[in-house]
C-alpha cells in the first residue's frame, strides 16, 4: 500500500482553497452588484453562495469517500449514468472549462487595458488581448516549457496577497462607511414585486456561482489522499469555510472603498481599490501583479484539461487522436491544440465577460446538478460501506437536494435572463449526445464486428 507522497489534511485544504480562489473575485462583484436590486440582495447572494458551496462540498466529500478513485469527477458520470449521458456531460464540462479559461483571460485583459489604453477599448480589442495570452501559453505548453511548481506557488502567494490587500482597504478611509453606503443605497428604493426580487437574486447568484466554483474537483485526487475517507471531507469542509470568510470580507471591502451603487458599473474594481489606498502607482503595480496571476491560471488550465481529454481518449470516450503524445516534450499535442482552439472560439463568439459568464455557468449547472445527484445512486450501490468508518453527511438527503435545487435555479435564471446562451448550452449538450450515437457507439459496433 502506498504511503509516501500522499496528500495530508493541510495539503488538501490548501488545494481546495487554491482551486476555488481563482480570478473571479477580482471581477464578479461588479456583475453581482449590477444584478442586485438592493444591497441586501447582493450580500444575500454571497451568503447563499457560501451555503450552497458547503452543501456541495459535503456532498462531494461523501462521493469521494464512497468512490475514492483518481479522476473521480470525470469517472463518476460513467459509473452512474448511461454512457451517452456520461459522454455528453463530460464533454460539456470540458467546454465549460474552456469558457472559464476564456473568461479569466478576459478579466486579465480588462485590467491590463487600463494601463495600455487611456480609454477603455472596444470589446473585440480586449478579446484579442485575451486570445493573445492564450496563444502565447499554448505555444509555451506545446514546446514543453512548463512553469515550475515553485513559480506557480509564488504566483499563488501573489494572488492571496492581493486579496489581503483588498481586505486591508477596510482600515483605510473609504467613500463612506460601508454601513452608511448601504443605508443610502437602500433609501428610496422603488417597490418591486416578489418575482422581481427572486429574479434579481437568481441573476446575482450566477456571478457568485462562478466565483465559488472549483471545489468539486477535489474528488479527482481519490487514492492520492492519505486516508481519503476521512481526509477528503475534512479538507473540503475547512477549505470552504475559509473561502466563505474571505469572499464575504472582500465584498464588504469593495462596498467600503467604492460604494454599492458605484460598484455596479466600475471596471477593474480591485485596481480601483488599490488606487484609493496607494495612489496611481499602487493601481499600476496591482494591475500588473493581477495580470501575472491571470497568466498563471491560464497556464494551469492549458496544462490540466488536455490530460482529462487524454484520459477520456484512453477510456474510449474520445477518439484515439486525443491520446496522441509527443514523448520527447511530454506534450499532448492534439488535446492541447483542441482545448486551446475551443477557448479561442468562445472568445470569438462571446467577446464579453457577461456572455462567457452566462454560458459557462449554464453548462456548469448541468454538470454540478448531475454530478451531485450521483450520491443517491452511490448510496444504494455502496450501502455495504455504511457504518464502516466512511464519511456520511448529516441531514441527508437535504444537503444534496439543496445543492441540486440551487444549481437548477441558477440554470433557470440564465434561461430567463439570457435565453440565447441557455439555448446554445442545450444545443451543445444535444450535439454531444448525437456525436456519441453516431461516432462513439457506431465506432465501437464497427470494431466488434471485425
Amino acid at each position: 500500500m502506498r504511503t509516501k507522497n500522499q496528500l495530508k489534511l493541510f495539503d488538501l485544504t490548501m488545494i481546495v482553497i487554491g482551486l476555488v480562489i481563482g480570478m473571479g473575485v477580482f471581477r464578479t462583484a461588479t456583475d453581482s452588484a449590477a444584478a442586485a436590486l438592493t444591497p441586501g440582495i447582493y450580500f444575500s447572494a454571497w451568503v447563499a453562495g457560501g451555503i450552497i458551496a458547503l452543501c456541495g462540498a459535503l456532498t462531494y466529500a461523501e462521493i469521494g469517500s464512497r468512490f475514492p478513485i483518481t479522476g473521480g469527477y470525470y469517472k463518476i458520470f460513467a459509473e452512474c449514468y448511461h454512457p451517452s449521458v456520461a459522454f455528453a456531460i463530460n464533454c460539456i464540462i470540458l467546454i465549460s472549462n474552456a469558457a472559464s479559461l476564456a473568461g479569466v483571460a478576459l478579466i486579465g485583459s480588462e485590467y491590463i487595458s487600463q494601463i495600455i489604453f487611456q480609454q477603455q477599448p472596444a470589446d473585440f480589442v480586449k478579446a484579442l488581448i485575451a486570445m493573445g495570452a492564450i496563444i502565447i501559453f499554448y505555444g509555451v505548453n506545446l514546446a514543453g516549457l512548463r512553469m515550475s511548481s515553485r513559480t506557480q506557488n509564488v504566483l499563488m502567494l501573489i494572488k492571496i496577497s492581493m486579496i489581503l490587500v483588498l481586505i486591508g482597504s477596510l482600515f483605510f478611509p473609504g467613500a463612506d462607511t460601508a454601513g452608511q453606503q448601504i443605508a443610502v443605497a437602500s433609501a428610496g428604493i422603488p417597490e418591486y414585486s416578489t418575482m422581481d426580487y427572486i429574479k434579481s437574486f437568481g441573476i446575482a447568484l450566477i456571478a457568485v456561482s462562478f466565483t465559488y466554483g472549483g471545489y468539486q474537483q477535489t474528488i479527482n485526487f481519490g487514492d492520492e489522499v492519505h486516508e481519503p475517507r476521512k481526509t477528503i471531507p475534512r479538507g473540503i469542509f475547512i477549505g470552504i469555510l475559509v473561502i466563505i470568510g474571505l469572499y464575504l470580507t472582500v465584498q464588504w471591502s469593495y462596498v467600503h472603498a467604492i460604494g454599492f451603487n458605484e460598484l455596479k458599473s466600475t471596471k477593474g474594481i480591485a485596481a480601483v481599490v488599490a488606487e484609493k489606498m496607494f495612489g496611481p502607482t499602487g493601481k499600476t503595480v496591482f494591475t500588473l501583479l493581477l495580470f501575472l496571476a491571470v497568466l498563471a491560471y491560464v497556464n494551469v488550465l492549458l496544462l490540466s484539461n488536455p490530460r482529462v481529454m487524454y484520459a477520456m481518449s484512453k477510456d474510449g470516450i474520445l477518439p484515439v487522436a486525443f491520446a496522441k503524445k509527443d514523448e520527447k516534450r511530454d506534450v499532448l499535442t492534439v488535446s492541447l491544440t483542441v482545448f486551446a482552439g475551443i477557448c479561442i472560439i468562445v472568445l470569438f463568439f462571446a467577446n464579453t465577460f457577461d456572455k462567457i459568464l452566462g454560458f459557462t455557468i449554464f453548462l456548469d449547472s448541468i454538470g454540478m446538478a448531475t454530478s451531485a445527484a450521483t450520491i443517491f445512486i452511490l448510496r444504494k450501490r455502496t450501502s455495504h460501506l455504511d457504518k464502516t468508518g466512511i464519511y456520511t453527511m448529516k441531514l441527508f438527503p437535504l444537503m444534496p437536494l439543496v445543492f441540486i435545487a440551487a444549481y437548477t435555479f441558477v440554470g433557470i435564471s440564465i434561461m430567463f435572463n439570457t435565453p440565447q446562451l441557455a439555448l446554445t448550452g442545450l444545443a451543445v449538450f444535444a450535439i454531444f449526445l448525437l456525436i456519441y450515437f453516431l461516432a462513439v457507439k457506431g465506432g465501437r459496433r464497427a470494431s466488434s464486428e471485425r
